[in-house]
């Protein structure tokens, strides 16, 4: 892993993983379905979708309620986490996520990865990515108290990267993601390959701009707020 970056002027690049970097959202969402299936509660493909992004806790607040029996919990997850991991060998990076780390690290950025999956699911996506060159490093679920919409996972990625939010841009693909950047004080992008939410919902929750995928945003990076951070103007 790598990054550089003088005392104070040190910027940051940082991505959610799943549906940002990795195709992975439609997964996650027929494992939780499954798991909910399971535990005989019926929860519609879509609502799963958009709960995506959050961390376990906060998406089973969404999909059953708050004032559901939390010692099911547990179960719950290891159910999603083994159904998920039928899929392990066969995860995919979005077209032009690799470039786009890397081109962020050529800039002279640190690129670090702050995703709401555990450390073991993120090791997996990282070796997938096939960009462990560009990456400086990675925060998950594992190292905070609390996962997205929190601004836990955002404000850890900052400390591992040794710059200030009004140096770093975040990318995701969720409302949950923009939350956590702009709770963190943090500039957000948004992506819509999570397929989860529109443009519109991605602007409301808080993204500076928009783009159809990582691709674009790599074909339109100098003209973007990572290319004016890159330059050492403002964002």
């Amino acid at each position: 892993m790598t990054g550089s970056g003088s005392s104070g002027r040190t910027a940051a690049v940082l991505f959610d993983v799943d549906g940002t970097l990795m195709d992975t959202v439609h997964l996650h969402t027929v494992a939780w379905w499954e798991a909910l299936r399971q535990s005989g509660r019926t929860v519609a493909m879509r609502d799963v979708q958009r709960a995506v992004g959050m961390d376990g806790t906060h998406l089973l607040d969404a999909l059953v309620g708050e004032d559901r029996d939390r010692e099911g919990d547990g179960g719950l997850k290891s159910a999603h986490d083994a159904l998920y991991a039928q899929f392990w060998e066969r995860l995919a990076p979005l077209e032009g996520a690799a470039d786009l780390l890397r081109a962020c690290a050529a800039r002279g950025l640190r690129v670090v990865l702050a995703s709401s999956a555990s450390g073991r699911e993120a090791d997996v996506m990282v070796r997938a990515l096939g960009a462990g060159d560009a990456v400086h490093a990675v925060t998950t679920s594992d190292d905070v108290a609390a996962g997205k919409p929190a601004p836990d996972v955002v404000r850890q990625a900052l400390e591992r990267a040794e710059a200030p939010p009004e140096r770093a841009v975040f990318v995701g693909d969720a409302v949950w993601d923009l939350h956590s950047a702009r709770k963190a004080g943090v500039t957000g992008l948004g992506v819509l390959t999570g397929g989860g939410y529109s443009s519109q919902e991605l602007l409301d929750a808080g993204a500076a701009e928009v783009y159809r995928s990582p691709a674009e945003l790599l074909d339109r990076l100098d003209g973007s707020p990572i290319g004016a951070l890159s330059a050492g103007g403002s964002i």
